[in-house]
């Protein structure tokens, strides 16, 4: 193993405790677009503390590292670095209200070639700070564009396998993002400025603030649970999905979902752009839920 790799995988992150309310769950699912129709009990259950359920997507958010790459001695230049998927297991549901903790470690490093960058995957499972029990285990995968060609002769992962069928989807879904999603969003712990000045978004060659990519992935598990689950939050076991394209707050998106046999399959579109915004999403449901 090259000692950048080593350094990495082997490197020691401090341990995060998270403290959450109602109000906290409440926050995440209105940041990804749920409660647009106070009238629909279906929605109002992620966004009411009576019988309040969490957002599954909300699995994200919990005892998160914060921006941990920014730190001097992880080697990684941090202002190259590009979140390019995410994944997440429920091994119970997730409390509306609690106290969690993880510790995150670096499960891989794949480097891509001189001038190519790094793929760097890391893994954090949430357990509950008094039982020790684990709720969660989330993985993020970033590309780190200015990092690769560290290895002799480089360490290429195999393509990623599509997951989307050869066919026309079963069912799409619009849903609309708000022109202060990414406001509101940013308050379940994402503060990067990216998201809110319209000057660092310009400065970063974008024309304003663009949505968070996990902003755009929770509204896929919306998407997801009022096509084809009926909102049942419980039917939800795993969820993952890659980011391909940014997507602007008051965008339109629009997911295209199939039926699989461990679940469903979704890639999402702007309406708008047309861009694709997310490939080779997936969701795994409980046995008999489908």
């Amino acid at each position: 193993m090259d000692a950048f790799s080593r350094h990495l995988m082997t490197r020691k992150f401090k341990k995060v405790v998270h403290e959450y309310s109602f109000k906290d769950t409440i926050l995440y699912s209105l940041g990804v677009g749920v409660g647009f129709d106070p009238r629909d009990s279906s929605q109002l259950k992620f966004v009411y503390e009576d019988g309040l359920r969490p957002m599954p997507s909300m699995a994200v958010v919990l005892a998160h590292p914060g921006f941990w790459a920014k730190d001097p001695d992880t080697g990684i230049d941090w202002v190259k670095l590009l979140h390019v998927g995410q994944e997440f297991e429920l091994h119970e549901s997730l409390p509306e209200a609690g106290k969690v903790y993880s510790v995150t470690r670096v499960v891989d490093v794949l480097d891509k070639g001189a001038n190519k960058g790094a793929i760097i995957i890391t893994e954090r499972v949430v357990k509950d700070f008094e039982t020790d029990s684990k709720i969660c285990t989330v993985r993020t995968t970033s590309f780190a564009r200015g990092n690769g060609g560290f290895s002799e002769g480089g360490r290429v992962g195999s393509k990623i396998k599509s997951v989307i069928p050869d066919r026309e989807c079963d069912i799409e879904s619009e849903l609309c993002t708000f022109p202060n999603s990414a406001l509101i969003y940013r308050l379940s712990g994402d503060l990067n400025p990216l998201h809110a000045s319209p000057e660092v978004a310009k400065s970063a060659g974008f024309d304003g603030p663009i949505l968070h990519g996990l902003c755009t992935f929770g509204v896929s598990c919306h998407a997801v649970l009022r096509a084809v689950l009926n909102y049942d939050d419980k039917a939800v076991k795993k969820m993952g999905a890659s980011f391909t394209s940014p997507v602007y707050p008051g965008d339109t998106v629009v997911t295209k979902i199939w039926e699989v046999s461990y679940g469903y399959s979704f890639q999402c579109y702007s309406k708008e752009s047309g861009a694709k915004i997310i490939d080779n999403g997936f969701v795994v449901v409980r046995e008999g839920e489908i």
